[in-house]
């Protein structure tokens, strides 16, 4: 939960809201609840004000700002399935921008690992850790290092398990994580890194009387960039998927914008004047999110949730969610019910996207 004033929540205006259900309670397990920020003691007028007016803003030149840049061949070691792509083709010789900022800070729970929290644990013992992503403009990755996760639900809702070390997560977005604890002592860094740099934050879990040493705020290396190929998408399946149906409309939603000048838009229109994207309360709608633009949108809908359903051409029943991230020159497809009639809030987490007007109104209608 946060202030939708966007200046607020770059000034930590958020906390947790966990809702939990009667198996959660009746689980045998340790619940640990993190929220991931990014902090600045520059105000947001003035972070704003240095996005807009820095030199290297401009046309696709985004390696010159020194935030992450990161041309196409760099990005050749991660797999990237081609067929699971929209466009990706055309970022040949062109650079994604992954950070507009460089913070002061990366925060757990308020805390930086030069103080972290450390969460006191069972031998053996079965760990849920529940991740929020309330950073203003700062995509994490969740390292469980030598513990292997499993991915069990993204945004709130349950999903087929997925093993991994590593998960990533757009601003807006949650995750919850399983950990099977070794059963002898130990200390068990869960670390959130910071896309495209060496930054990171974290929590460490602890068995009681384990000694925890002074961890480095910065990784030896610079993390690459966040499911640009859409492959950690691709592979959640929700646990109880919308029922079939066929979709009454599609709705081609364009995401755009350029860093110099520093505007971003929904269907090339700025909040204000924005052209409603309608739908009728009870009706199966999709809406087609094309990522014409070389930054990542986390685009979030008030008041529903959706499914994915399509990553390019390919179609699946994907996972159900609140917030999907959308990276570069991508198309993502989700599928929804028309629920209360009201006009409800469709844009970007990102927050100086939302500053600048990447905005829209979803309006149901009875």
């Amino acid at each position: 939960m946060h202030s939708h004033i966007p200046q607020q929540e770059m000034q930590l205006l958020a906390a947790p809201l966990i809702v939990r259900s009667a198996e959660d309670l009746a689980a045998d397990r340790q619940e640990v609840v993190t929220i991931f920020q990014d902090f600045s003691f520059t105000s947001p007028d003035e972070l704003m004000a240095g996005i807009e007016h820095e030199p290297g803003h401009g046309g696709m030149d985004h390696g010159a700002m020194g935030h992450g840049g990161m041309d196409h061949g760099a990005m050749g070691g991660q797999g990237m399935d081609h067929g699971t792509m929209s466009g990706m083709s055309g970022m040949q010789g062109m650079e994604m921008d992954l950070n507009d900022i460089d913070f002061d800070a990366y925060l757990a729970n308020d805390r930086t690992l030069a103080d972290p929290e450390v969460v006191r644990v069972e031998r053996g013992g079965r760990v849920r850790l529940r991740l929020i992503n309330g950073a203003s403009a700062t995509v994490f990755w969740i390292d469980t290092g030598a513990v292997e996760g499993r991915l069990v639900a993204v945004d709130g809702h349950d999903i087929e398990p997925v093993s991994g070390n590593r998960f990533g997560f757009a601003m807006g977005q949650r995750l919850d994580i399983e950990l099977d604890l070794p059963a002898g002592e130990g200390v068990y860094p869960i670390f959130a890194l910071r896309e495209g740099e060496r930054e990171r934050t974290g929590i460490i879990l602890a068995t009681p009387g384990a000694r925890v040493e002074r961890l480095d705020g910065l990784s030896e290396e610079a993390s690459p960039a966040f499911d640009y190929d859409l492959a950690q998408e691709a592979r959640l399946r929700a646990a109880r998927p919308l029922a079939a149906r066929e979709p009454a409309d599609t709705k081609m939603i364009m995401l755009g914008g350029t860093m110099s000048p520093y505007r971003w838009t929904i269907n090339d229109r700025v909040w204000g004047e924005h052209v409603p994207i309608r739908a009728r309360s009870g009706e199966r709608v999709e809406l087609m999110f094309h990522n014409m633009s070389m930054m990542a949108h986390p685009m979030h809908l008030h008041g529903h949730v959706f499914q994915v359903v399509g990553i390019g051409n390919r179609r699946f029943a994907g996972a159900l969610r609140d917030t999907v991230h959308i990276p570069p020159m991508s198309m993502v497809t989700v599928a929804l019910d028309g629920g209360e009639a009201a006009n409800w809030m469709l844009h970007c987490h990102h927050m100086p996207h939302l500053i600048t007007g990447m905005m829209t109104e979803f309006v149901v209608a009875a």
